[in-house]
């Protein structure tokens, strides 16, 4: 008798039903009483990041492998980041997306839902002795080619976020955000300049002045980059990205006395900046970009700045220093001179600039401030469509004068009275802002202080999707 011919073993697949609330009883009634049983006596109704999944040859799984039944909830209350949760819930494998259907009929958006499992899929073990990866990967046959590339390039940017946030300041100082910023031109034929030694001689006196204390291997810098795309189309708008880059906020000489473990996270603006420049450099978007973060450490040493200080600015302006704890701002004022200088049409800052940011809007909602009714316009359609969560403040011109110094042209800590932290604060910067184009601030906060499925506690990134799909729509 002939022997057989050897025959390629069956891949077990495993399946996500990802229901709604008003369709999980027509869809249970559907099913085997074995499957149906499992799933009553589990409780499960739809509801929002609800899980079950039925083991491997329960009752007659004539499709092999597991099942998982994933709660959407309402859909008017739906967001595909609910797919976060579930790679780190479910067991290794490769699982399908099996059903999903939006009320009209139409297919849930699959970019969004890799996207989301993408970020769900992020751990950061750098520092563990064993890590292990996640191992819950979704199954990308829907795909094609170039959908694979542009969320893998988004997935990428948020883990670059959370990387360089994550890292604690002894590995990451002024040098290693050069030294990333380096990495990206390098790789995306950017041309880049880094300021360090001259910042008094280039005129960048604000940033001097708060990283003047920082020792030798942390002395600061302003790190420029400038890209276009190798093939341009036409006009290319004009884009600056400018980015808070402190390593580490001590409070300087008004030393920080609650909080400081969390300061390696102040330069979270420059993270964001870096890894939506590298986004954009990958995409190939057609625009002109130019990248803007002053890097230092606020530290304290005898040469530190004082409160009572008088700094000049690249703008010209003088500051007040009433608080060595506002220095966010100081650097920015020289960074957002320097891209006035540019004539972008569009300039973009990011920086973990206010406590009072989280009073108004707590850590999830960025507030945003832009005086170009049509650019916020479009950023909050793009917010809404990403499901990035952004709030316009208003830049009221009622707390100017908070900001007014007996002895300079302005001071860093506003007057108690205007109490709107967050507000003042961007009306300082506004002071310096690209007088050319529309300039857009971010009050981000680049941290998730709790634990959640998909989402561990640790760096965060905050209105990149929203910001990007601006940009690319410019």
């Amino acid at each position: 008798m002939p022997t057989p011919l050897p025959t390629k073993p069956q891949k077990t697949e495993h399946f996500i039903f990802a229901v709604f609330e008003d369709d999980v009883a027509d869809m249970i009634a559907a099913l085997k009483p074995a499957h149906a049983g499992f799933l009553a006596a589990r409780g499960f109704t739809g509801k929002a990041g609800s899980l079950v999944v039925l083991p491997s040859g329960l009752g007659s799984n004539e499709m092999g492998g597991m099942w998982a039944w994933f709660g959407l909830g309402t859909r008017k209350d739906f967001t595909p980041l609910i797919f976060r949760a579930l790679p780190t819930q479910l067991p290794k494998g490769t699982w399908k997306l099996k059903s999903g259907k939006l009320k009209d009929g139409a297919d849930l958006d699959l970019h969004s839902v890799h996207v989301a499992w993408g970020l769900g899929s992020y751990s950061f073990g750098t520092y563990k002795a064993s890590s292990k990866p996640v191992e819950a990967r979704l199954d990308d046959a829907d795909l094609i080619g170039t959908e694979r590339e542009a969320i893998a390039l988004e997935v990428q940017a948020h883990d670059r976020v959370r990387d360089l946030v994550n890292t604690p300041a002894n590995d990451m100082g002024p040098a290693q955000i050069e030294a990333c910023a380096r990495s990206i031109a390098k790789a995306h034929g950017a041309e880049i300049g880094v300021i360090t030694g001259e910042l008094l001689k280039q005129s960048y006196p604000a940033v001097y002045a708060v990283g003047k204390a920082a020792a030798a291997e942390n002395a600061p810098r302003f790190i420029e980059m400038a890209w276009q795309p190798a093939k341009p189309r036409g006009v290319l708008p004009h884009i600056c990205l400018v980015g808070k880059g402190v390593a580490f906020d001590t409070g300087g000489l008004n030393i920080k006395t609650s909080g400081m473990g969390l300061m390696k996270k102040d330069m979270g603006g420059g993270a964001h900046v870096l890894a939506l420049a590298e986004w954009i450099m990958a995409s190939q978007l057609n625009v002109k970009l130019h990248v803007l973060i002053p890097a230092v450490e606020n530290a304290i040493s005898g040469n530190a700045m004082r409160p009572g200080d008088v700094l000049r600015t690249r703008a010209g302006l003088t500051v007040e220093v009433g608080n060595t704890d506002a220095e966010g701002r100081l650097i920015l004022a020289d960074a957002l001179t320097r891209a006035g200088e540019l004539e972008p049409a569009l300039t973009v800052d990011f920086a973990t600039l206010t406590g009072a940011a989280r009073v108004a809007l707590g850590p999830d909602v960025v507030p945003f401030y832009c005086d170009d009714e049509e650019v916020v316009r479009q950023l909050e359609i793009a917010s809404i469509a990403q499901f990035d969560p952004l709030w316009r403040m208003p830049l009221w011109a009622g707390y100017n004068d908070a900001l007014d110094s007996d002895i300079a042209d302005l001071k860093n800590d506003p007057s108690a009275w205007a109490q709107a932290g967050s507000v003042t604060a961007a009306l300082f910067l506004k002071r310096f802002a690209p007088k050319t184009g529309a300039w857009i601030h971010l009050d981000i906060y680049a941290w998730n202080p709790r634990s959640k499925a998909g989402a561990p506690v640790g760096g965060e990134a905050q209105a990149l999707r929203a910001v990007y799909q601006l940009i690319r729509a410019y």
